[in-house]
């Protein structure tokens, strides 16, 4: 679980950051999990963004993709929304105590 002081500091990385990851109609597929799974690992932190043809809410999509890939879910800004996850091979990102 991350502080309110972690989440204040993932956000202003995340503030500049470009979305890479989009779900679109189909919603939340194998596909979409397995490339989460790989670029998070890769990043600890990805920018997403949820397209106008889904027919699911953004926060919905967002916390979903969450609890599958097994990331925190920082924040929902209309239809972006920021995922991290520490790299269990080598950690980039210092989070502030």
């Amino acid at each position: 679980m991350l502080t309110g002081k972690q989440k204040r500091y993932l956000r202003a990385m995340g503030n500049e950051m470009v979305p890479i990851l989009q779900v679109g109609k189909g919603g939340i597929t194998e596909t979409v999990v397995t490339q989460t799974n790989q670029t998070i690992e890769a990043r600890e932190l990805i920018k997403g963004r949820v397209l106008q043809n889904c027919l699911e809410e953004p926060k919905s999509v967002a916390t979903e993709l969450a609890d599958q890939t097994g990331s925190e879910l920082v924040q929902v800004i209309g239809r972006n929304f920021l995922l991290y996850r520490p790299s269990k091979d080598k950690p980039v990102i210092e989070l502030p105590r």
